[in-house]
């Protein structure tokens, strides 16, 4: 049987965005992410994180500064990890692993073909309409976060989303009456 999961962003969707962060002292969760994945986890929902990481193909910071970031937030969670992590670390235009980048569904699909997931009963949760596009695009149900930051795309990401949350623990709360 397949199992579904919980596909969520990281920056403005579980911790505060610090563009480019390298340094896990700066991680701050946004409100609710603790009470969700308790929840997600407490229900048997695989977790997983799907992140555009530019930073790392830019030069500005280093894969292992990511994962000490990773690291930090699942400690403030308090978890040890999420059940999978699926990271771009392609800039924009990068010739190699840009496709991966989000809105592409590759990484979903990649989830989902390594962990048995269901992508129809999953769910993406994101603060960007790439986030948005990228759950629609692997035929997940897609909820946009309004703990973003304001600007392009947003009006879209509204329009489109399956729900549109004040943060990433009201997303768990709608889950689970979409779950009932």
């Amino acid at each position: 049987m397949k199992k579904r999961a919980i596909f969520l962003d990281r920056d403005d969707t579980l911790i505060v965005n610090i563009p480019y962060l390298g340094d896990a002292s700066q991680v701050t969760l946004i409100s609710g992410a603790i009470e969700a994945v308790q929840y997600w986890k407490s229900e048997g929902w695989l977790l997983v994180l799907v992140s555009n990481q530019s930073g790392v193909g830019r030069g500005l910071i280093t894969k292992e500064q990511v994962a000490e970031v990773n690291r930090e937030m699942y400690r403030q969670l308090g978890i040890d990890e999420f059940d999978g992590e699926y990271m771009c670390y392609a800039a924009p235009g990068d010739p190699y692993g840009s496709e991966e980048r989000k809105p592409s569904p590759i990484m979903l699909q990649q989830a989902a073909e390594e962990m048995g997931i269901d992508l129809a009963a999953s769910y993406m949760i994101g603060d960007k309409d790439i986030d948005v596009e990228c759950g629609h695009n692997a035929g997940c149900k897609s909820i946009f976060v309004l703990t973003g930051q304001p600007g392009d795309g947003q009006e879209l990401a509204k329009n489109q989303a399956d729900f549109v949350a004040e943060n990433v623990g009201q997303a768990a709360d709608w889950v689970r009456e979409q779950s009932e």
